[in-house]
């Protein structure tokens, strides 16, 4: 997985509207029109959100006579959770060791 895929998925996904978008395709296709309905954007500042998350993979554009449907592809998000992975498990590891040395101090300490 090269890093500036990663660049261009953790972009796409620091924008909220983008998020609600690839939220709604997740269940399902939708043109732009229908992706537009819930914001109170214009059709040209959607055009851009999408135009961001075909950039990072994220959404791929079908052709169904006059419409172009747009669809998830989620394989950048696998690759962003396979990275953020190595990450959580730092964290985990870290709290075990903080849980196992609070104890040892439990039980060392004089009781009252």
């Amino acid at each position: 997985m090269a890093l500036d895929n990663l660049d261009h998925t953790f972009a796409a996904l620091a924008d909220p509207t983008r998020r609600a978008i690839l939220a709604r395709l997740a269940s399902g296709e939708a043109t732009v029109t229908e992706l537009a309905r819930p914001f109170d954007i214009s059709l040209p500042a959607i055009s851009r959100h999408l135009k961001v998350l075909e950039r990072a993979g994220l959404i791929a554009r079908g052709r169904e006579a006059q419409w172009r449907p747009r669809t998830l592809d989620a394989k950048p998000l696998k690759d962003a959770a396979n990275w953020l992975e190595q990450y959580r498990r730092f964290w985990e590891d870290s709290l075990d060791r903080l849980e196992e040395f609070m104890g040892e101090l439990q039980a060392e300490a004089p009781k009252s």
